[in-house]
């Protein structure tokens, strides 16, 4: 069982890795979606100011690079089983957010939201795999046989 675990973390955050890469190789057309998705709010604009001063780039060109190489490095840790339950949690929580802004499929009238209410729907069931991941950890005692039941 140890073996089949290790072969689903590794195939998990294939889609993150990927994911990230995507982001990071086409960062203008990735700001651009955040930028018409995403309205900072009135309350975050100093901060958002400050950051794009600090950075000199605007901040949704920033989140495209954060989001970007966060998804790469969470997908190689889950992958790697190094801090797994951490970065399952801040993903379940990167998830969260980037599905209530992006996949509003509440606002939109059916069947025109087929399309993103799956979205949504797929990203709850990532949510789900993750918080097994959360709550496995990682994995079985180092005394037990690796691979031994396999």
């Amino acid at each position: 069982m140890p073996a089949l675990i290790t072969f689903g973390r590794i195939v998990f955050a294939v889609l993150f890795i990927y994911s990230g890469a995507t982001k990071l190789f086409g960062i203008q057309a990735t700001a651009d979606s955040i930028a018409a998705k995403l309205t900072i709010p009135p309350a975050l604009a100093p901060y958002s100011a400050q950051l794009e001063t600090l950075t000199g780039m605007p901040t949704p060109q920033f989140l495209a690079i954060a989001s970007g190489a966060f998804e790469i490095i969470a997908g190689l840790m889950i992958a790697l089983n190094f801090g797994a339950r951490f970065f399952a949690i801040l993903l379940i929580i990167f998830i969260g957010v980037v599905t209530f802004y992006s996949d509003d499929f509440w606002n939109q009238v059916p069947p025109g939201n087929a399309q993103t209410l799956i979205d949504a729907l797929k990203n709850l069931s990532l949510i789900g795999a993750l918080f097994m991941i959360a709550g496995y950890g990682r994995g079985a005692d180092m005394a037990e046989a690796a691979y031994g039941d396999v």
